[in-house]
C-alpha cells in the first residue's frame, strides 16, 4: 500500500471495508468519487445521509459511487461498531454505497487515504478535517478536485459531479 506522499491518486490505496476486509481502491478507476467521513448521531447526519442517497440513486449507473469512512473524532458521534452503523446507514436512510472501517481522519493515527486526501486539498482552515460529513470530489483518474465543508450539502454540489461524469 503507498504512503499518502509518495500516493498519487486514491487508486493507490487499499482500505478496509466495514467487515474488515481489504479494498482495493483501484476498482474504483474511471468512477467519480465522493469521499465523506459520516456519524450517526451528529445533527448533520439526516440531511447529509438522505441527500447523498439521492445523489448516489441519480448517478450510480453513470459511474458515481460514494465511499463513507465512519469517524468519531468528533463530539463522539459515532460510537458504534461497524455493524450497528452499517445498519443504521442502511436501514434508515437506504444506504447502497459502500460504508468501510471506522478510521481516524486526523491526528497521529490517521487513515493513509485520509492523509492524502487532505494533502491534496487543504481548506481554509488547515488540513485537519473539522467536523463530520467533510466531502473531498475525486475524479475519474483518482485526483482531489474540490473539498467541501461539512455543512456543504450534498446537493448542492451535484454540478461538480455531473461535470466530472462528463455531464453539463
Amino acid at each position: 500500500m503507498a504512503a499518502a506522499s509518495s500516493a498519487s491518486s486514491v487508486h493507490d490505496f487499499t482500505v478496509k471495508d466495514a467487515s474488515g476486509k481489504d479494498v482495493d481502491l483501484s476498482t474504483y478507476k474511471g468512477k467519480v468519487l465522493l469521499i465523506v467521513n459520516v456519524a450517526s448521531q451528529c445533527g448533520l447526519t439526516n440531511s447529509n445521509y438522505t441527500e447523498l442517497s439521492q445523489l448516489y440513486e441519480k448517478y450510480k449507473d453513470q459511474g458515481f459511487e460514494i465511499l463513507a469512512f465512519p469517524c468519531n473524532q468528533f463530539g463522539g458521534q459515532e460510537p458504534g461498531t461497524n455493524e450497528e452503523i452499517v445498519q443504521f446507514a442502511c436501514t434508515r436512510f437506504k444506504a447502497e454505497y459502500p460504508i468501510f472501517d471506522k478510521v481516524d481522519v486526523n491526528g497521529d493515527n490517521t487513515a493513509p487515504i485520509y492523509k492524502f486526501l487532505k494533502s491534496s486539498k487543504g481548506s481554509l482552515f488547515g488540513e485537519n478535517i473539522k467536523w463530520n460529513f467533510s466531502k473531498f470530489l475525486v475524479d475519474k483518474e483518482g485526483r482531489v478536485v474540490e473539498r467541501y465543508a461539512p455543512t456543504t450539502s450534498p446537493l448542492s454540489i451535484e454540478k461538480d459531479i455531473k461535470k466530472l461524469l462528463g455531464g453539463s
